[in-house]
């Protein structure tokens, strides 16, 4: 039990530092940004006095220590302050955007997933094969050309020339505003309305951009399966399991597949908080109303509040993460225990 508790004590602490720590750059970020808060929420041409009664109401006029805690204070309160552009509160804004890139995320990961483990396994089997290497070049061009080029060159090639998907936007402007807002995810709303029409709308505008963000994490899922069975297929229990007159493909799903599973649970979580992240892009390309569109406006107009809030909460994304995969690896990874 004690050791136990030291172990559960010794990853409390560290999450906690982490979680400081992120607190920490998320406060200087919003200190030494080049936009003046204060004049982003009075204006350019508000009067000296103006300014300077705004800048005592922020606490921006206080020792940066003083504003430090201030700003601890208010994030243990859930509050990140209010957006100058939208003049709501930062956190109800991303409580409204935010499952827009879950969405997105979401479908991204488990469409990659799908594919790349089975690609990943298939490319160790056949090692040096032609059928390997052309998998390799696939997932080479996926890690190594940015998503915002796939994301344009996806929406010349189907939406300009092919005209096989819709245009930017998450729907139709026939549909907006008629699906009551239930979960965030417009698919499962829009099951929940009833609304047939609506739903094949919402999977025809996330077709696109689901499947260049699938692609760009497909590539790494599918890299580290391979390597993670090139290492198990070496592995002497193999030679055995193969000497008993089991089938090639019986050891490769029976025996090797088991012992890289736990492996990959750490890159399935780490390729999730980056699809989080990277939709930003992405989402600015498509005009996808999520966090990263939120995101790119605020910064765009000064509005400082908003970055900050969503820097922290992909940080915090990040660490959520983590801590998820070292607690399943201690759940199917004996050897942890």
């Amino acid at each position: 039990m004690i050791p136990k508790l030291k172990s559960f004590g010794s990853m409390l602490s560290s999450v906690l530092v982490t979680l400081l720590g992120l607190a920490i750059v998320t406060f200087m970020i919003g200190r030494v940004m080049p936009v003046d808060p204060v004049l982003a929420a009075v204006g350019d041409n508000a009067p000296e006095s103006v300014v300077l009664q705004a800048r005592a109401d922020m606490g921006l006029d206080d020792p940066l220590i003083v504003q430090f805690w201030h700003y601890l204070v208010q994030l243990a309160h859930g509050d990140f302050g209010r957006s100058v552009l939208t003049h709501n509160e930062v956190a109800s804004d991303i409580a409204h955007y935010f499952p827009a890139t879950m969405e997105l995320a979401t479908v991204a990961l488990i469409l990659a997933a799908v594919i790349g483990v089975p690609l990943g396994i298939w490319a160790a089997v056949r090692q040096g094969s032609i059928t390997d290497q052309v998998i390799r070049v696939l997932c080479l061009t996926g890690h190594s050309v940015p998503v915002f080029v796939l994301a344009l060159v996806g929406l010349l090639i189907f939406y300009v020339f092919l005209d096989i998907v819709p245009g930017p936007g998450r729907q139709d402007i026939i549909y907006e505003g008629m699906i009551p807002s239930v979960t965030g995810f417009l698919t499962i709303d829009t099951i929940l309305a009833g609304d047939a029409g609506a739903f094949w709308d919402a999977v025809h505008h996330m077709a696109l951009p689901v499947c260049i963000l699938s692609y760009f994490s497909m590539a790494y899922i599918t890299r580290m399966t391979r390597a993670f069975m090139l290492g198990a297929l070496k592995g002497e229990y193999i030679v055995a399991a193969r000497a008993k007159g089991l089938s090639l493909w019986a050891v490769v799903l029976g025996h090797a597949f088991p012992n890289v599973a736990v492996q990959l649970i750490t890159v399935l979580a780490l390729t999730y908080a980056g699809l989080l992240e990277g939709a930003v892009v992405t989402e600015t390309v498509f005009a996808w109303p999520g966090l990263g569109q939120y995101l790119t406006n605020s910064l765009m107009n000064g509005d400082m509040n908003p970055v900050v809030g969503t820097t922290l909460l992909i940080g915090c994304v990040y660490v959520g993460l983590n801590l998820l995969a070292d607690l399943l690896y201690r759940v199917f990874d004996p050897r942890v225990k």
